[in-house]
């Protein structure tokens, strides 16, 4: 009951205070996830239109583009009409920041991304976007059998949620049941807690890092700490790639299915597992391009960068965006009966976690977080190469101040251990793995039995 009631009341009150219109988008989408293929083409063209005709019209990025290359929005016909526009890039936002804000956005705020590409990067997102987003979100919970309000704990490490844990957002999380654990550190002591934790709030959902989740899965799977009688009925996992092993693990240990999935704070709430195994696309509000190296569009069933046109940021829009992942969309349909299409695979996505000298195992993040925030910062990779040496390979542009430099390396050693020798390479470009997918942390270091639950990065 106490579920019913958040759903249906608190989080829509909660939702109507801060000027969101989360509800009614998912009531919305509720009925469109079971449309026909020609139907959502039909309802994505009209908004890619209507969004392209705002963003002419109000972001002043894009009246210029438009005006330059003899683009008319209006006349827009057909979804492939996209390939008219040039691909937006990191760079592209970096360059133009305030040309991509739209002249009558209201409630803009400021995110950025967690570093994944090795590109970090700074944007804006309006509250038409993060309703839509949050709707997704709802929706795909659903699938599961889970609803907001049931106990639900969150494995995360992302500031913006670790950094506001001020007395609202204590309320909100208290009345809609969240428990957030930070995913940073995984000692021992931590490790105890988390467990501890769990156990006790008898959660119906978890949500985290999947490296973070099987890492504190086997983490209890030593410790012969039972956790699969807990009720919990799924687990949903997102922000990395999701590796086979680690889906195992936290079956096997949590007792319940591992739900998977796509997105991030730029490119938006991109796909989601449901119970039959598919990745369905948020087609109602995504619509995704795979190019090759030439940005050229790939037909389905072909590897390439993954390309986003989110139709709900026309405050500040997110067209023909490049991901940096690559993907595979599928033509088949899912057995689930849902029209929404799938994403046949998703590549790329790494995270990998650092020794500290003391042996705490952390997660990557916590370095990430060191640099990524940084002006001038484009592109950068961590590898730990010992317990007393780790590179960092930085290629700045000219925004960069060159103070900075001590800076990481303060923070670097204030994680890892002040004995830690860190050596700054400076590049010109940090080369990409054989995926074209940059790996931005990188550890040779193996954990010591104790410290570590075994979980190393397959990719």
């Amino acid at each position: 009951m106490y579920t019913a009631l958040t759903a249906k009341l608190l989080f829509p009150l909660h939702e109507r205070l801060k000027h969101h219109t989360t509800v009614a988008v998912h009531r919305e989408m509720e009925r469109s996830q079971w449309w026909d293929a020609a139907r959502l083409a039909d309802w994505q063209l009209t908004r890619l239109r209507d969004l392209l005709q705002h963003a002419q019209a109000h972001v002043p990025y894009y009246r210029a583009l438009f005006a330059r290359i003899g683009f008319e929005p209006a006349l827009l016909d057909s979804l492939s009409g996209l390939e008219q526009l040039p691909l937006l890039t990191k760079a592209d936002i970096r360059a133009h920041l305030d040309a991509l804000k739209a002249d009558n956005a209201v409630g803009l705020a400021r995110f950025n991304t967690g570093g994944s590409s090795g590109e970090p990067l700074i944007f804006f997102i309006g509250r038409e976007r993060v309703s839509h987003d949050v709707a997704a979100k709802w929706r795909a919970t659903r699938w599961w059998g889970v609803d907001i309000g049931d106990p639900e704990i969150v494995v995360w490490g992302s500031p913006i949620e670790l950094g506001k844990q001020d007395r609202i957002k204590q309320w909100r999380d208290k009345l809609l049941r969240t428990r957030l654990l930070p995913a940073f550190e995984m000692s021992t002591r931590k490790l105890d807690d988390f467990v501890a934790e769990i156990r006790q709030v008898r959660p119906k959902m978890l949500f985290g890092y999947p490296s973070a989740l099987a890492h504190i899965a086997h983490y209890a799977d030593e410790r012969g700490i039972a956790m699969n009688d807990l009720g919990i009925k799924v687990a949903f996992v997102t922000s990395e790639a999701l590796y086979d092993y680690q889906r195992a693990q936290i079956e096997k240990t949590f007792g319940c299915p591992v739900a998977n999935g796509y997105g991030g704070r730029d490119a938006g709430f991109i796909a989601h597992q449901c119970r039959a195994g598919g990745m369905h696309l948020t087609a109602e509000d995504i619509i995704i391009e795979i190019v090759d190296a030439n940005g050229q569009v790939l037909p389905h069933g072909e590897s390439g960068e993954v390309v986003v046109t989110h139709l709900a940021t026309g405050d500040f829009p997110f067209i023909r965006y490049r991901t940096g992942d690559i993907g595979v969309l599928d033509d088949a349909l899912c057995a689930c009966g849902r029209g929404l299409p799938l994403l046949k695979a998703i590549e790329g996505r790494s995270t990998d976690f650092l020794v500290a000298q003391d042996g705490t195992v952390m997660h990557g993040l916590a370095l990430i977080y060191v640099i990524r925030d940084l002006p001038g910062v484009r592109q950068f990779k961590i590898v730990q190469e010992s317990l007393t040496h780790t590179r960092i390979l930085l290629a700045t542009d000219t925004v960069f101040d060159e103070a900075n430099i001590g800076k990481i390396e303060a923070g670097i050693r204030q994680r890892l251990g002040e004995g830690v020798r860190v050596e700054i390479e400076r590049v010109n470009e940090v080369a990409k793995e054989k995926s074209g997918k940059y790996r931005y942390v990188i550890s040779h270091v193996v954990p010591q039995p104790g410290a570590d639950t075994g979980r190393r990065n397959a990719a």
